[in-house]
């Protein structure tokens, strides 16, 4: 008897660990695990306040789901939770799951809790009033900031007390794993100075670099951000000394020095939160775009270029994220997606684009997600970029976790400036390009501005490809083959003088053309089924496979070489 109850707490235990939601490596590549499957957040964030009431959480909770959302990021606030110190309402939190569960939906939730946006806007009334027991950040001219101070044991014990009170009654009520992740803190950073210069951060700044961040910056020297390892080099190598001896005298230290602290702070929550659970944790980052030096941005945030010093004083966080609000998309994920960093898009400026983004995130940078911001604005027409997408990628979900962190999965996103990208495949040249390339579309040449377009390839086999996207045209050439799609005329015959275009390519050259391209539905398993062919001018007789800027499909295509 027993050995039976053993073995049934045995596979209870193993069940617990398939069933819960865990962050795992695959390769290169990270991987959101939820009940054992593996899971793609097809997300959107709320508006910073649209989770303050019943009414608007029961409004707008069957809106994501029908923009085809499967998890929303949802701020759990502070001020609301604890209004009066040790009394705690989590009235809002209910709220929220139950409504999640009624509309088919994960949660990920904010905790707006000491900062948000740098500011501690966030914190009850009597944390914000009483300054003699919560001290506030200073400028280096003594001015007081509306910034709690990271160095203050009284702040670190009030805002942990309250986000372990929270996350506790979380995960009692949380039996079926509605909530996925848990981000702590909100754009975490200094504004108008580098650094606080409170008395509690000047004692300690002048007691110099910690031997752990040395310790951790000599053993992955080879690794390091390359500004970090050069102002480190510059500043003369040194394995121990003050802040400035160790890097330098400039507001960029000091951000060093604010970044090692704000860390700190944050893995004290982090491990407070793994005596509960082990869903992942991460810390998000507003961009030190547009010239801006530290302190212009909130310094000292989770930026990649602090990345090192993130991950040696928060190791228990399991990535970090950035917000995009800037031009430049391709550039800032592409600073996340790391060996050392999984790629999770938590908030990004809400647009059309969005669409192009999560095909080119999950395709070609295997993230675990992606979420507009203010998800609540945008439109629930199924005819809306974003949510003919998210249906897309809904169904392509059980390929992109096949495919997950293999060569076999690449993506684009394609403009009037980058209107074209080869992938080479063995001996076959793919050029993806922008559906607007085509010569017949009126909206390519009459001023209108190009949409971001872009899609995901999928090798399945040789020669067969599985492409997911819109406004997207894909063209199949041997390596051998001289490129003619341009001297094409509207109606696909050859422009005047243009006949001579292949004359000296020699008779045995090897040439791809397309067997088959059908659109399909992909099938929970993996599988997929036909919904219809496509053939003579929906591929322009067979030159090129194609989706409309107004369209997203996903379309199954063969090749064949011939000569």
């Amino acid at each position: 008897m027993n050995r039976i109850i053993v073995a049934f707490a045995t596979i209870a235990i193993a069940f617990a660990a398939v069933a819960g939601v865990r962050l795992e490596r695959n390769g290169a590549a990270g991987r959101l695990m939820v009940d054992g499957k593996p899971f793609v957040v097809l997300g959107g964030e709320l508006g910073n306040s649209s989770a303050t009431c019943d009414a608007d959480i029961e409004r707008i909770f069957p809106k994501l789901a029908r923009m085809n959302l499967n998890t929303v990021l949802v701020p759990a606030y502070w001020e609301l939770t604890e209004p009066q110190e040790g009394e705690f309402d989590f009235a809002l939190t209910d709220k929220v799951m139950d409504e999640a569960r009624r509309n088919g939906l994960k949660v990920v939730f904010l905790w707006f809790g000491v900062w948000k946006n740098s500011m501690s806007c966030y914190a009850p009334e009597w944390f914000k009033t009483d300054t003699r027991r919560f001290p506030r950040a200073r400028t280096a001219s003594g001015k007081p900031l509306e910034i709690a101070s990271a160095f203050s044991e009284e702040v670190l014990d009030a805002d942990r007390r309250a986000f372990s009170r929270w996350l506790k009654h979380v995960v009692e009520r949380d039996s079926d794993n509605t909530v996925i992740m848990v981000q702590i803190e909100n754009e975490i950073g200094m504004l108008e100075d580098a650094r606080d210069h409170s008395p509690l951060a000047e004692a300690a700044f002048r007691r110099g670099v910690p031997e752990e961040l040395m310790a951790y910056l000599v053993k992955n020297k080879k690794s390091l951000h390359p500004s970090l390892l050069k102002k480190w080099t510059e500043a003369g190598g040194r394995r121990s000394g003050s802040w400035t001896e160790v890097f330098g005298d400039d507001r960029y230290t000091d951000e060093y020095f604010m970044a090692w602290n704000y860390a700190l702070y944050v893995e004290a929550l982090a491990l407070a939160a793994r005596e509960m659970t082990e869903m992942p944790l991460y810390v998000n980052a507003a961009m030190n775009s547009r010239g801006r030096r530290p302190g212009e941005y909130p310094s000292a945030g989770p930026l990649a270029h602090l990345k090192d010093i993130w991950h040696a004083a928060a190791p228990t966080i399991d990535f970090l994220s950035p917000d995009i609000y800037d031009s430049g998309f391709a550039d800032w994920v592409a600073q996340y997606a790391l060996p050392d960093n999984v790629l999770f898009v938590p908030e990004v400026r809400r647009s059309d684009a969005n669409a192009a983004q999560a095909y080119y995130v999950l395709g070609h940078h295997d993230a675990i997600g992606i979420s507009p911001f203010s998800i609540e604005g945008g439109s629930d027409s199924p005819d809306s970029p974003v949510v003919a997408a998210y249906s897309v990628l809904r169904e392509l979900t059980p390929l992109i976790a096949r495919y997950n962190g293999s060569d076999a999965m690449d993506a684009v996103m394609l403009s009037s400036e980058n209107p074209e990208h080869v992938i080479t495949d063995g001996h076959t040249r793919i050029t993806l390009s922008h559906y607007f390339t085509l010569p017949w579309d009126p909206r390519a040449k009459d001023g209108s501005t190009w949409p971001e377009t872009g899609g995901i390839l999928m090798k399945l086999g040789e020669g067969e490809y599985i492409l997911a996207g819109t406004g997207i045209v894909a063209k199949f050439e041997h390596e051998s083959e001289r490129s003619s799609s341009a001297r094409l005329g509207e109606d696909g015959f050859l422009n005047a003088g243009a006949d001579r275009v292949n004359g000296g390519e020699a008779a045995s050259t090897l040439r791809t053309g397309l067997a088959k391209v059908e659109e399909v539905a992909v099938n929970p398993d993996g599988t997929f089924s036909r919904v219809r062919t496509f053939n003579g001018d929906e591929t322009h007789q067979g030159r090129h496979a194609r989706i409309g800027v107004d369209d997203h499909k996903i379309l199954h295509i063969k090749t064949y070489n011939y000569r």
